[in-house]
């Protein structure tokens, strides 16, 4: 009897499971919060590869098939990731774009910087227009648009707090049943989330008034959420390769001695910014890696990058 009844429960369908939506992320922290809330219910793709950079990549056609099959795509947005957001233009799935989401807290990037970017937003669309009356449209896909807000905004804690609220209820309408569920992980995600910002925010006290440059417009949320003094950057918010201008600006800066260190991206050649500190007092940082894509995936990425960073920081700005 116990066999017949073991062979029964078997053949029933796992309603609860099968009902799990699925979820394509695009950016590992996203992905590591996507993980969290989900836990053991199901595991979110995550379209970033190892060493990629986010501002430029290339889907591959089984990911693009990832989105077409997607529920919902939890990702940053268009202002981060326009690539995604070409090729959700046929897609079904419903997006959450958590840049844009309530209760999420952006910021502007710094004044100089947001003119460079609209400058060099213009040069680039010209561009496109032009090759794409030479006939090679292709090209003009490259051309993006920033309105000056930083898309960074993972970098801010508080965040990543409102996301989990926010990926758990954008799981719970695609499938109630589990919504509990979806709730409790959530809550215990911003309970790590509070833990790490609290030993992050000690570990960097001593070196709140350092000053530092780094290799793109990456860190302006984390600069401002732990009150980190005066940094500067070498490229622009999407890492695009910076003028003549730019690199004469940041050269004489170094020389003045207004930098303690400089760090470097794991996505990036070091080769420019190392080339600008010779002669200078500045010390050369651990790379950076404001993304994760250096990380191994998971949910403990976002983790893992937040402290990564705090702790490249502190090696070379405590030295």
């Amino acid at each position: 009897m116990r066999y017949i009844i073991s062979l029964a429960l078997a053949s029933l369908p796992t309603a609860a499971l099968a009902e799990v939506p699925n979820v394509v992320t695009d950016i590992p922290p996203v992905h590591a919060l996507v993980a969290q809330v989900m836990g053991d219910l199901g595991t979110p793709v995550l379209l970033l590869e190892k060493g990629a950079d986010e501002h430029d990549f290339q889907l591959r056609p089984s990911q693009m098939q990832s989105i077409a099959d997607a529920d919902t795509v939890i990702w940053i947005g268009p202002e981060l990731t326009p690539w995604l957001d070409r090729a959700m233009t046929d897609s079904k799935a419903v997006s959450l774009a958590l840049l844009d989401a309530k209760g999420t807290q952006t910021q502007a990037y710094p004044a100089g910087q947001a003119e460079e970017e609209e400058h060099h937003d213009h040069d680039e669309a010209d561009h496109a227009e032009h090759v794409d009356h030479a006939g090679h449209a292709d090209e003009a896909e490259h051309a993006h648009s920033h309105d000056g807000t930083d898309p960074h905004a993972w970098m801010n804690p508080a965040n990543a707090a409102t996301w989990v609220d926010l990926i758990a209820a954008d799981l719970s309408t695609l499938d109630p049943e589990n919504a509990a569920t979806y709730a409790a992980n959530a809550a215990n995600a911003k309970t790590r989330i509070a833990t790490m910002d609290a030993q992050i925010t000690a570990q960097l006290a001593a070196i709140k008034d350092k000053p530092f440059v780094t290799f793109h417009a990456a860190y302006g949320y984390f600069a401002a959420h732990y009150g980190l003094g005066h940094h500067g950057s070498l490229a622009l918010g999407d890492a695009t390769t910076p003028g003549a201008a730019k690199l004469t600006q940041l050269q004489a800066e170094l020389k003045s001695g207004a930098y303690t260190c400089a760090f470097p991206e794991v996505q990036h050649d070091p080769a420019m910014l190392t080339q600008l500190m010779q002669g200078t007092a500045t010390k050369l940082g651990q790379p950076l890696d404001p993304v994760g894509s250096s990380l191994d995936f998971g949910p403990d990425a976002y983790d893992n990058l937040m402290r990564g960073i705090a702790n490249s920081l502190s090696a070379c700005l405590n030295g």
